[in-house]
């Protein structure tokens, strides 16, 4: 294994909060891993709302007056988008080797809270209060995408330095 202090080892870039390793593909085009993660982050979030509005209208067809859809909407969308994510994450952005259930389980923990907490805050917005799942959902959005950001770049894809190619 190769790492940074060896001589004729190519300097490799420091990431958010200390990651290390080769730039992802987005580095050529931002220069900057933070934009790179805000622009796939974007991306992702688009993405992930974009799969609740789809599993949303697909329950509501089937089943138009039952409650309990929200939550297998939030489950189906989940599962979706976080599976996407992290092979953008990870291909894109970070750019890391080795590890990849490791990266994946720390991905998922930190999706874990937010989608706890989307069980915990759609379902009774939209049941008690009356709210659209998709209003309520777009709303929470923005939760996960802030605890996404410092889970990410501070857990997911961390490598020690005697982890790095």
């Amino acid at each position: 294994m190769r790492h940074m202090s060896e001589p004729g080892t190519p300097a490799e870039t420091e990431a958010v909060a200390g990651m290390s390793g080769p730039d992802g593909p987005l580095l050529r085009l931002f220069r900057d891993r933070r934009v790179a993660f805000l622009f796939v982050g974007a991306i992702n979030t688009a993405i992930g709302f974009a799969w609740f509005v789809l599993f949303s209208f697909l329950f509501r067809r089937g089943w138009p007056d039952a409650d309990w859809t929200v939550f297998a909407v939030i489950v189906c969308a989940q599962i979706t988008s976080t599976l996407s994510a992290f092979v953008f994450y990870r291909r894109l952005v970070f750019r890391v080797r080795g590890h990849l259930w490791l990266d994946f389980f720390r991905f998922q923990l930190v999706y874990l809270g937010t989608f706890v907490l989307n069980l915990v805050v759609v379902p009774p917005l939209k049941i008690w209060l009356g709210w659209h799942e998709i209003v309520a959902q777009f709303l929470f959005t923005f939760v996960i995408a802030v605890v996404s950001w410092f889970g990410h770049s501070r857990f997911s894809f961390h490598r020690k330095q005697e982890d790095t190619p």
